[in-house]
């Protein structure tokens, strides 16, 4: 049976709070991407504690990427696919393309799991990134990448990611944990259950 970890609103937040400085010092967005839809509530809370004195909050655009299949009509999990489906993606026009280039951009998601997720988000959007850049004469504009997840699954993974994206100042993981099955908030039916659960587990 998969072990099931519980994890709180309040955990998420403390994740991001912990997670923040050494985004700050490593990775130092100006422009963040939430991966719909477990990356949306980490990337509005790590906002807040990315924000600094005098300095406007860092934009958030969001992309919609779905991989996981549910197991069935009798139960509400879900399980890693195989392919990725695109549900929501940037506005490709000109003016909003150019908004990204020559910007240190940090893609949120709750977990590092397969990492196909991961693999087609950086993929795809480094494409974008590039073609908009030939197409505006922009090239001397250096458009970076990074990552971070709250929880990052000590597993073989089936993605792979660029070889300096995955070096510590590219890629931060608030936690890394054995592949367990993470329950999340955001995902509950009945939140007090939910709640319940995650404190019985800390015991």
């Amino acid at each position: 049976m998969v072990q099931k970890v519980y994890v709180t609103y309040n955990d998420v937040h403390k994740l991001c709070q912990n997670s923040a400085e050494r985004i700050l010092s490593d990775c130092k967005p100006n422009l963040i991407i939430a991966i719909g839809g477990g990356g949306y509530v980490p990337a509005r809370i790590l906002r807040s504690f990315l924000k600094r004195p005098g300095s406007p909050n860092i934009p958030i655009q969001a992309i919609g990427l779905s991989l996981y299949e549910t197991l069935g009509t009798d139960t509400p999990e879900e399980v890693p696919g195989t392919k990725v489906t695109r549900t929501q993606w940037l506005d490709l026009s000109a003016l909003e393309m150019a908004n990204l280039i020559g910007k240190n951009i940090l893609i949120v998601d709750e977990v590092d799991d397969t990492r196909t997720t991961l693999e087609y988000a950086v993929r795809e959007l480094q494409k974008d990134v590039d073609i908009a850049t030939e197409k505006l004469g922009r090239t001397t504009e250096k458009t970076t990448f990074s990552i971070f997840v709250l929880h990052n699954k000590d597993k073989t993974k089936r993605g792979s990611l660029p070889e300096e994206m995955v070096k510590p100042d590219h890629y931060v993981a608030a936690v890394t944990l054995p592949d367990v099955w993470i329950c999340y908030p955001w995902e509950a039916s009945d939140i007090d259950e939910h709640d319940r659960l995650a404190a019985e587990q800390a015991k």
